[in-house]
């Protein structure tokens, strides 16, 4: 089985998996064909992010457990569709993602050097 890769050329690590995350809810930013919203970025959560997001249409706050969906919080990791995390860069409240944890996939969108920038384990 090929693992996937992430944004630095590296095996793609777990974004996390309290709560459970990922489009496959495997823990990782993996992608596939149903995943029509590109789910790649492993971001941390700030409240600004949270509702940024809720305010585009997508609640990420509160829970839904018919989805088994225990709502977010600040400091939680999750995988955000990559085009979320640039309407959020753009509008100045991108959160920071894991590199690590990032879908390589997210670089045909985004230039690694700006997800740099937003590195959790940036010096």
């Amino acid at each position: 089985m090929i693992r996937a890769r992430n944004v630095l050329g590296g095996e793609l690590k777990p974004c996390s998996t309290a709560p459970m995350t990922g489009w496959y809810r495997d823990g990782c930013c993996n992608t596939g064909p149903g995943d029509v919203g590109l789910h790649l970025v492993c971001a941390q959560m700030t409240r600004e992010f949270l509702e940024f997001s809720r305010a585009m249409g997508n609640d990420l706050i509160t829970p839904r457990p018919e989805f088994a969906f225990p709502g977010l919080k600040p400091g939680d990791r999750w995988c955000v569709c990559v085009s979320r995390w640039i309407e959020a860069y753009e509008a100045g409240c991108a959160p920071l993602v894991d590199l690590e944890a990032t879908h390589i996939s997210a670089l045909e969108f985004v230039d690694l050097d700006v997800l740099k920038e937003y590195a959790l384990d940036r010096a």
